[in-house]
């Protein structure tokens, strides 16, 4: 069923728990309207049924279409941005509450999954690699200043010496072991939380793209086979928000990445690629991110596009980051591969935020999402039931629109990041 709702990718092909949802047909009520079915719109959802409201999620597509089903399922610590630009930012205050909320995140997707019994495949552990020697002291300086500053001592780093017992990869010169992030498989993940949230009385409608909304008392949201008239709305859309809301659309870009699953490589293969259960991502511009799956396989993230269309052939496309990581693995079939599509902002900061009373949004996560998407749902169904204080902290935030706008984003992103992309390339 899943295999056939959703593009191919080892995430389907291992998919768990799935179950179809209706169309949405004819006119329905609801205190609250959930536009998308990825984290941010399932989290929203369960949260607010949790406090006795009740829910209609819309999902054009299928649960966990979008990039909730198709990551890297990778969680880190902290923001996108790391503490001190936060500080020198926003102050040391905010850069504080940022963290601890950051902090609330992984403690809650921990929560999800033993609560609701999601069979995802949770690990702990991320080795964050330096992509050049250059890289390193940040890691240093970084780990130092969690420890010192923000009571998190669970990050130390880690010189070649005893990378090289970790990792069989010559890349990196050293790295930063980061003993309490985490990793999951991301679309049984989003299952699981679609289970929850029926379970808890949350109607959800796939196939049922929203045309649009208006209205005060109730809000009416339309698609081409009903309406869903609600208190409230909340826009949980990300990359996939199109043409629905164009005042939000500005302030985010989609973009494009890519995975592959290699066959199965064995035991003793698996572990000398990487020694212990842990994620990897490096500190490249456009990082590579990897880990092992259940069944022995190197699932391996690298590679963008910022076109409409992903690659002809996105093995090849992302098997040429993966030799550079590790070129032993020249001869290793691809058995698996997939893009997903996320959106970015400006300063790479969460954007949350009210159009007005009764319209709630959040997106933008760049990168960083499988956590900070499952808290914003939290912080929206607070701010949805009066109670915004914590939502305040990323609304009074709000990232700065890409230069001109919708029309001209797209070709001034692309040269920015073809930039960045082409430093990660020098020496």
């Amino acid at each position: 069923m899943i295999a056939d709702a959703q593009p191919a990718s080892w995430y389907v092909a291992t998919a768990r728990g799935g179950r179809e949802h209706p169309r949405l047909q004819g006119t329905v009520s609801a205190d609250v309207c959930v536009v998308g079915a990825g984290y941010t719109g399932l989290s929203t959802a369960l949260h607010l049924a949790e406090r006795g409201y009740s829910v209609v999620v819309l999902e054009a597509q299928r649960v966990g279409f979008g990039a909730s089903g198709r990551n890297g399922g990778q969680i880190g610590t902290g923001q996108r941005r790391d503490e001190a630009w936060l500080e020198a930012r926003f102050g040391r205050d905010t850069a504080r509450q940022l963290f601890r909320l950051a902090e609330e995140s992984k403690v809650l997707v921990r929560t999800r999954i033993s609560r609701h019994a999601i069979d995802c495949e949770p690990g702990t552990g991320q080795l964050l690699c330096a992509a050049r020697p250059a890289h390193m002291e940040a890691l240093k300086r970084r780990a130092d200043k969690l420890a010192r500053d923000y009571d998190y001592p669970h990050q130390r780093f880690i010189g070649r010496p005893e990378l090289s017992g970790m990792l069989g990869s010559p890349l990196y010169p050293g790295a930063s072991l980061d003993a309490q992030a985490m990793h999951l498989h991301p679309l049984n993940y989003a299952l699981g939380l679609a289970r929850a949230c029926t379970e808890a009385g949350v109607r959800i409608f796939e196939q049922s793209s929203v045309t649009g909304y208006g209205g005060n008392a109730p809000v009416t949201v339309r698609t081409s086979g009903g309406e869903v008239q609600a208190r409230s709305v909340v826009l949980a859309c990300n990359a996939y928000l199109d043409r629905l809301e164009p005042r939000l659309a500005a302030t985010i870009m989609p973009i494009n990445n890519f995975i592959i699953a290699t066959e199965p490589l064995g035991e003793q293969r698996c572990r000398s690629l990487v020694r212990d259960p842990v994620a990897v991502h490096d500190t490249l511009f456009v990082l590579n991110y990897f880990r092992l799956s259940a069944d022995g396989r190197l699932i391996f993230g690298g590679g963008e596009n910022y076109r409409r269309h992903f690659p002809a052939d996105i093995g090849g496309f992302v098997r040429r980051h993966m030799l550079r990581v590790f070129p032993q693995l020249g001869e290793v079939k691809i058995d698996y591969a997939w893009g997903g599509r996320l959106a970015i902002t400006m300063n790479r900061m969460p954007h949350l935020g009210r159009l007005r009373g009764d319209v709630y949004f959040a997106q933008g996560y760049s990168g960083h999402g499988v956590a900070m998407a499952t808290l914003a749902g939290q912080l929206l169904a607070e701010a949805v039931a009066g109670s915004a204080e914590r939502f305040d902290v990323f609304a009074r935030l709000p990232p700065p629109p890409f230069p001109g706008g919708t029309l001209l984003r797209w070709p001034g992103l692309v040269l920015g990041m073809l930039w960045y992309a082409m430093r990660d390339r020098l020496p």
